[in-house]
C-alpha cells in the first residue's frame, strides 16, 4: 500500500469488484430455463387480494380478468381491499363481481398495513368455519393477469414451495420512453436476477405484486410488514426464518409502468428509502442466521439488501478517479492492476445482457429504440439512492396513480 487511505480504499474497491463479478456470474444463468413436469391437477383454494386506494380508473378491468383465470371458480374467491377510498372504487370493484372489504383508517397508510387488516379478516373467516384457504394471490389494482396464474400457483404450492413471485411483465411498455426503460429494467431483472438465482438454488425477492403466499406460512411468522417495501420485507424477513421465495416464470402478471419521469423517481424514491430502511434492520439478524443455518440464500439475500450501498460507494469512487486527474494521486487504484480486456467486458455486459434478454422475450422494434435510453434511467439511479439513503427515515406513504385502463384482450392485441 502506498498512501495512508489505502487501508481503507483498496479492501472497499475489491469487495465492489467481487460483488461485481458475483452478479455478472448469476446472470448468465438466467439466459436459460430448467423444463420441469407440471402439475395441471387444481388444487389449491386461493384467495385473490387486490389492495386499491383511489383506483376508479384501472380496478373494474382487473376484476374483469380475475374473473376469466383458468382455474376452477369453487376453488377461488377475489377481494378487493379499498384502501381509504374517496372515490367509487369500492363500487365498481363490487358491480364487476369482486367481495369488497373497506378499510378506512387515517392513522396506518400503507400497502402493508391493508394487507395485514386484510388477513385478520381472512383468518376470521376461517375461525367461524365460514372460508378457509390454503393460500392468498396479491395483485396491485392496476394489473391485468394471464388466464394460468392461478394454475401455475397451484402448480408450485403442490411441490411445496411456500412463497412464490411471478413473473413481472409490463401493461404499457410502449406508452412512453420512461415507461419502456421501466419495462426493459423488469424484464431484465425477471432473468438475470429472479429465473437466474432460481437455477442456482437460490431465492428470488417478491415485487409488490403477482405474489403467492400460503396461509399457514402468515399465520405461523405472522405478516408483519407495514413498511414503504413491505414486500421486501416480508422476503428477508421469512428468508432470515429459512423459507424462500420461489419464482414462477410462468405466472405473468402485467404491471402498469410509470408515464412520466417524475412519477418513475417518485416511485424509486420511495424504494430506495424502503430498501435502506430494511437493510438496516435486517442485514445485521440475517448475516447471523446465515451462519446459524450455514445458508448461502440468506447471505445472497443480504447481499441484495446492500445493492444501494455498493451504488454508493461506487459512485464515490468514481469522483475519485476524476478527482486523482486533477489533484494528483492518493489512493492505489485495484483497476490498474486488473487486465484492461476484463474491465472493457464488465462493462459492455451490462449493455450486453438487456440486448440478449430482448431477444429472448421478442420484443417490438420500439423497445429496441427505448434501449438507447436505457442508460439514462439506469444513471438516474444514482442521486435517486443518495437522497433515498438521507430520506430512509421517512416513512411517508406516496401513492402512484394509475390511469392505463386496458382489458386483457386489449392487452393481448396490442402484443402481436
Amino acid at each position: 500500500m502506498n498512501y495512508p487511505s489505502d487501508i481503507i480504499m483498496v479492501p472497499l474497491q475489491i469487495i465492489i469488484f467481487i460483488i461485481t463479478v458475483y452478479y455478472v456470474f448469476i446472470g448468465f444463468f438466467g439466459l436459460w430455463r430448467f423444463k420441469e413436469e407440471k402439475i395441471t391437477t387444481p388444487e389449491k383454494k386461493m384467495a385473490v387480494l387486490v389492495a386499491a386506494h383511489n383506483e376508479h380508473a384501472v380496478i373494474g378491468q382487473l376484476v374483469e380478468n380475475l374473473q376469466q383465470l383458468k382455474y376452477p371458480k369453487e376453488l377461488y374467491d377475489i377481494y378487493v381491499i379499498a384502501d381509504n377510498c374517496t372515490d367509487n372504487t369500492a363500487q365498481i370493484a363490487g358491480d364487476a363481481g369482486a367481495i369488497v372489504c373497506e378499510r378506512f383508517d387515517d392513522t396506518k397508510k400503507s400497502k402493508g398495513y391493508a394487507l395485514e387488516w386484510m388477513f385478520n379478516k381472512l383468518f376470521e373467516l376461517e375461525q367461524n368455519m365460514e372460508k378457509k384457504y390454503d393460500a392468498v394471490c396479491i395483485f396491485d389494482a392496476d394489473n391485468l393477469v394471464h388466464p394460468k396464474f392461478l394454475m401455475e400457483m397451484n402448480h408450485h404450492l403442490c411441490k411445496g414451495s411456500k412463497i412464490i413471485q411471478g413473473y413481472l411483465d409490463a401493461k404499457n411498455p410502449y406508452d412512453t420512453w420512461v415507461a419502456g426503460t421501466f419495462a426493459i429494467a423488469f424484464w431484465v431483472i425477471d432473468h438475470v436476477n429472479h429465473l437466474a438465482k432460481t437455477n442456482l438454488g437460490l431465492s428470488a425477492v417478491l415485487g409488490g405484486t403477482g405474489m403467492c403466499i400460503t396461509t399457514d406460512v402468515i399465520k405461523r411468522h405472522g405478516w408483519r410488514a407495514t413498511c414503504l417495501v413491505e414486500d421486501m420485507e416480508f422476503t428477508m424477513k421469512s428468508l432470515a426464518e429459512g423459507v424462500k421465495t420461489t419464482w414462477a416464470h410462468d405466472a405473468i402478471v402485467y404491471d402498469e409502468k410509470p408515464l412520466t419521469f417524475m412519477q418513475s423517481w417518485n416511485q424509486r424514491m420511495r424504494w430506495a428509502q424502503g430498501q435502506f430502511d430494511v437493510a438496516r434492520r435486517f442485514i445485521p439478524k440475517m448475516l447471523v442466521e446465515g451462519f446459524k443455518r450455514r445458508d448461502i440464500r440468506i447471505w445472497d439475500g443480504c447481499v441484495y439488501l446492500m445493492q444501494p450501498y455498493f451504488l454508493i460507494i461506487s459512485t464515490l469512487f468514481i469522483i475519485a478517479s476524476y478527482c486523482q486527474l486533477y489533484f494528483g494521486q492518493f489512493y492505489t487504484s485495484i483497476y490498474n492492476f486488473l487486465p484492461s480486456e476484463l474491465m472493457t467486458a464488465l462493462m459492455l455486459l451490462q449493455y450486453i445482457l438487456p440486448m440478449i434478454i430482448l431477444l429472448k422475450i421478442h420484443a417490438k422494434p420500439k423497445a429496441w429504440f427505448y434501449l438507447l435510453l436505457y442508460p439514462v434511467f439506469i444513471y438516474s439511479w444514482i442521486p435517486i439512492v443518495f437522497i433515498g439513503f438521507f430520506r430512509q427515515n421517512n416513512h411517508e406513504w406516496s401513492h402512484t396513480k394509475h390511469t392505463r385502463a386496458i382489458s386483457y384482450d386489449q392487452l393481448m392485441k396490442g402484443k402481436k
